[in-house]
């Protein structure tokens, strides 16, 4: 189309007609890998597995859920349950200005607005401010309209189970099994941390006021400890409440248990690296507290897995596995040649093995299919051992190996925890602890076992159950006690200081020549063989042949994804328009200036080559003549073209004062200052 006229208009060019077809993810995936045969086995194969996980991680958080889900709806049921006695019963009307308030403590904010209005079966409408999530709600309008909603709640019709508009299972199982002659009017404060003091207590003495009227309960949403209750109420309104807490799990016991299920479980082949899961445990840590983000980190990590390791397609059942080895082409059996675990396994062989392994692709893929074997058995064995490991630990003063399972998974993940300060530390203190304690771990260490699919522990279930047995019949002997005892009475009696010194000397003497006890034999011998266990089978998982195809190690492409770092970012789409666009016409070499960049692009790399004050007029300049390079312009047309890249200058320079690269400057006034330093 021309756009060529004798006068100036606006020329309009219509899309067309044809709907732009929309690449679905499989096409993406199968683009990215066109080098490799077996994209679309892979992509399918990261699929599968990341629906059992997702069904996984929704199935336990429903399970964390149901114990507080159920005592809420039971106080909920009990608050108001003798309603129509109050009015008759004195002791129980002077009660009545009490409103029956349920404080949730949930760590993270919930939608639980949405969560009980499915529970309860009708919704309760509170207008909320955008911009202070506060509660609009005038005190003179609430008096003027409390015999209304008085009025209201008594021509609402009898709530019973016959009622046709409850329809989710949630609330058939709730509703159902019982008549509600008087329901409860429940208002839900999400976020009881946002909500204005003033107004909450305003709202609270109009409510305990007609109480008595209609059954009325407050949930409070809190996010971060119940002392907010009463710090956001003094104690004449706090007093008119009839608090009952309700806590769920802490995040970080709620991350223990997701951890639990994705990784220390042979369900799942796909693993994290130490370096990997340390990145998704930090931004936890100290940015959100959100276990949602934790598992779209770790669908991220599945992804990219898949997406970037060709031999990915073997992360997947043993069976199915061991299919896929014995199909696997010429160029498949050179990457697995390539692997890092698996040439130091090679060398580790024979000379003559050697040579069979890396030429002959039939021999190849026997040994793969042996090594994933003692693969799928090593992550069996290491989940029962793992938590052996942590029964007698995870009680120890200032838990030298941490608190919680998932710190020392990362520890025997990075390096072999045997070797550490840290647990030599605490095998000192395993050997110390009393004959009870002992017993109660050992009998922890038996149900772990005994209820573990491992099959390759040897004789260990066996041992433990000995051990057990060997402590329960444990007879200690009193004759060291009566000795100790004897010398003690000894000190009494003497009292001059020659005397006291050698006993005390006698005594020390004794205890280094000490014969050690039955029971103390068995502490150690109990110890050692936990011990050994550590050492058998919690080697670090990068010392297994062909780790590789299970583990995901790209630590840098995770944080680069989810690690929010602005500048940098902001830094390289400007210098490099390409890396984000992945456009061939915005390549340039390092240190020049393209002129078919973005305008902003330009003068981003031209303030980079200013000092902190930085002329307007030679900016502009120099852009003109960026710009200008590869034009070739009459003098007829020179003014006009200047007064258009004059207008683009001008918008490039304030886009960049809005991003916050430079600010006017009163020192002079054809002049700005720049505000950053560096390469990023």
């Amino acid at each position: 189309m021309s756009t060529c006229s004798v006068s100036k208009g606006c020329f309009v060019f219509k899309p067309d007609s044809k709907k732009r077809k929309v690449s679905s993810t499989a096409d993406y995936f199968r683009r990215a890998n066109n080098d490799s045969e077996d994209s679309d086995l892979r992509f399918h194969t990261c699929q599968l597995l990341w629906s059992q996980i997702k069904q996984e991680t929704e199935q336990l958080q429903e399970e964390l859920n149901k114990n507080l889900y159920e005592n809420l709806t039971r106080f909920l049921r009990q608050a108001h349950s003798n309603f129509q006695e109050k009015k008759t019963d004195w002791a129980c009307r002077m009660k009545s200005s009490e409103i029956p308030t349920a404080a949730i403590v949930l760590g993270i904010k919930h939608l639980l607005q949405k969560l009980m209005t499915q529970l309860l079966g009708y919704r309760i409408d509170i207008e909320s401010s955008e911009e202070d999530n506060d509660l609009q709600i005038s005190p003179n309008r609430i008096h003027c309209s409390a015999a209304s909603l008085t009025d209201w709640y008594r021509k609402l019709p009898k709530y019973n189970s016959k009622k046709t508009d409850v329809d989710t299972p949630c609330k058939k199982r709730i509703l159902s099994s019982k008549h509600w002659e008087s329901p409860p009017l429940v208002v839900i404060f999400k976020d009881m941390e946002s909500f204005s003091a003033k107004v909450l207590q305003d709202f609270i003495l109009i409510c305990s006021h007609c109480i008595h009227e209609f059954p009325l309960v407050l949930i409070f949403g809190i996010a971060t400890s119940p002392m907010i209750i009463h710090k956001l109420l003094p104690h004449s309104v706090s007093s008119l409440l009839g608090i009952e807490l309700f806590q769920s799990l802490s995040c970080k016991e709620h991350l223990a248990k997701v951890i639990e299920k994705l990784l220390l479980t042979n369900r799942f082949p796909f693993k994290l690296s130490d370096k990997v899961l340390q990145v998704l445990i930090n931004i936890f840590l100290y940015h959100d507290f959100s276990v949602h983000n934790f598992i779209k980190g770790f669908q991220l990590s599945l992804l990219e897995h898949f997406y970037s390791n060709p031999l990915s397609v073997l992360c997947c059942e043993l069976r199915e596995a061991s299919k896929r080895v014995s199909s696997l082409s010429r160029s498949q059996c050179e990457n697995l040649r390539r692997l890092p675990s698996f040439r130091r396994f090679v060398e580790s062989q024979e000379s003559n093995k050697q040579t069979v392994l890396l030429t002959d692709d039939q021999c190849l893929k026997e040994t793969t299919q042996a090594l994933l074997q003692g693969l799928h058995t090593y992550h069996e064995n290491y989940s029962p051992v793992l938590q052996c490991l942590h029964v007698f630990i995870s009680s120890l003063p200032k838990y030298p190996l941490g608190k919680q399972i998932t710190e020392l998974y990362c520890t025997c993940l990075e390096k072999k925890v045997w070797e550490t300060e840290e647990y030599e530390s605490a095998m000192q203190l395993v050997r110390m602890l009393a004959k009870d304690e002992l017993v109660n771990s050992l009998e922890k260490c038996v149900e772990i076992i005994t209820s573990s699919p491992a099959k390759h522990l040897g004789d260990a279930p066996e041992k433990l159950e000995e051990y057990l047995r060997q402590f329960k019949n444990l007879e200690e002997a009193d004759d060291d006690q009566g000795q100790s005892i004897s010398s003690v009475k000894e000190l009494q009696k003497k009292t001059d200081l020659y005397h006291l010194q050698k006993t005390l000397l006698e005594m020390k003497e004794s205890r280094r020549h000490k014969k050690l006890t039955k029971f103390e034999v068995l502490r150690f011998d109990v110890v050692d063989f936990i011990d050994g266990l550590v050492r058998h089978f919690l080697a670090p998982a990068e010392m297994q042949t062909l780790n590789e195809v299970m583990y995901f190690r790209e630590a840098s492409v995770l944080r680069e994804h989810l690690n929010a770092a602005p500048r940098v970012a902001l830094h390289t789409a400007l210098n490099d328009p390409n890396f984000y666009l992945k456009s061939e016409a915005l390549k340039s070499d390092v240190g020049c200036i393209s002129n078919t960049a973005p305008d902003i692009c330009i003068a981003y790399k031209l303030h980079l080559e200013c000092g902190r004050l930085i002329n307007l007029v030679d900016w502009l300049e120099a852009f003109s003549t960026v710009v200008l390079v590869a034009e070739n312009t009459d003098s007829t047309a020179k003014d006009q073209i200047d007064d258009v890249i004059h207008a683009r200058f001008i918008r490039a320079v304030s886009e960049l004062e809005l991003l916050g690269f430079i600010k006017p400057t009163k020192q002079k006034p054809d002049h700005v200052a720049r505000l950053t330093w560096g390469s990023c």
